[in-house]
């Protein structure tokens, strides 16, 4: 059963003055990592989110090596004054997608900052996001360099994603950080012990990506088989054979929860985190205009206690198995 969106998109606040929809639009499974997409799919989908006012949307400078804000442009194009932008610099990769590593200095700060204003088509970012933490490069010299696009007018609030609380404490006391954007659901809780504390000792809101665990906490995913031979997923520790075998117990188990609920996993999932306090916005991705209208639904689920302490005594039964990325990128997480 599907909880079916009853009323507008409620609001919630990033930081001390960044206001957007509780539920934003992850915009990077339209252009990269999870097979194949259909471009004017994708722009009814980015349409009818503000249309029903989740007007918060994620993108990158990486996702599609460029080409995610291609797309995001045609929209801003038109509706520029609706949307809530956020974008990130700091993942480089070349013209084939080859991953070149993280750069978090001052110049690269600037010229990511004009390369993906010009393919956005505007003349301002509202929230910009150092996609990675540069370990040859103190936090302090990059978010200085933040700092001044602020001062310049190319960007209007900052944040920081996978980044550490001390990080995140330094940072702030460079410039007022808005965000932290860092995975955040029910098969990853990392951040409950350190980032998320942090921000919250300093009023800075967080963003959860992949809220539903890529998919996989949609229940809509039986085996990496149903994958695109292209989907990044497949390379996903939490994804191979084995682990999501043992992650399976965890999907059918909130399932379980949510049918007695009366609406989706993925609305429950949902709905957990943006009961984790109000300082919580996550970004679930979709290309599907149906997705879209389910998870903004998700808003409407008020949960109580013992729906609540369900859920947590679900948790601790199921260990997940299997890291969030593989090796190399687990290097560069909660740094």
């Amino acid at each position: 059963m599907t909880l079916s969106l009853s009323r507008p998109v409620p609001r919630r606040r990033l930081g001390a003055a960044l206001e957007v929809s509780a539920i934003g639009l992850g915009c990077m499974g339209m252009s990269d990592f999870y097979g194949p997409s259909d471009e004017q799919a994708n722009l009814a989908v980015l349409d009818h989110a503000l249309d029903i006012g989740v007007d918060f949307l994620d993108t990158a400078d990486m996702y599609g090596v460029g080409r995610n804000e291609i797309l995001l442009s045609k929209v801003l194009a038109r509706r520029r004054d609706e949307i809530v932008l956020a974008t990130k610099f700091g993942n480089v990769r070349a013209a084939d997608g080859a991953f070149l590593g993280i750069d978090g200095s001052p110049a690269y700060v600037a010229a990511a900052c004009d390369a993906s204003l010009k393919r956005l088509g505007v003349d301002h970012i509202d929230l910009y996001y150092q996609h990675r933490v540069d370990p040859n490069v103190p936090i302090e010299e990059t978010v200085g360099a933040m700092a001044r696009l602020v001062e310049a007018g190319k960007v209007r609030h900052l944040g920081l994603s996978e980044a550490s609380g001390d990080t995140v404490r330094r940072a702030a006391a460079v410039h007022p950080i808005a965000a932290l954007q860092s995975e955040y659901s029910l098969w990853t809780r990392d951040v409950e012990t350190d980032a998320l504390p942090a921000c919250r000792e300093l009023g800075i809101g967080f963003v959860p990506y992949s809220p539903l665990g890529r998919g996989f906490l949609t229940g809509a995913i039986a085996s990496t088989s149903a994958l695109a031979d292209d989907d990044w997923r497949r390379q996903n520790p939490r994804f191979q054979d084995g682990n999501i075998d043992v992650n399976r117990a965890l999907v059918e188990a909130v399932t379980a929860l949510a049918d007695a609920r009366g609406c989706t996993p993925a609305q429950l999932a949902l709905a957990w985190l943006l009961h984790r306090g109000p300082d919580i916005v996550p970004i679930p991705g979709t290309r599907q205009t149906r997705r879209l209208d389910e998870n903004a639904a998700a808003t409407m689920l008020e949960l109580d206690a013992v729906e609540l302490a369900r859920l947590d005594e679900v948790l601790a039964r199921h260990e997940v198995a299997g890291t969030r990325y593989p090796e190399a990128g687990m290097r560069n997480v909660n740094a």
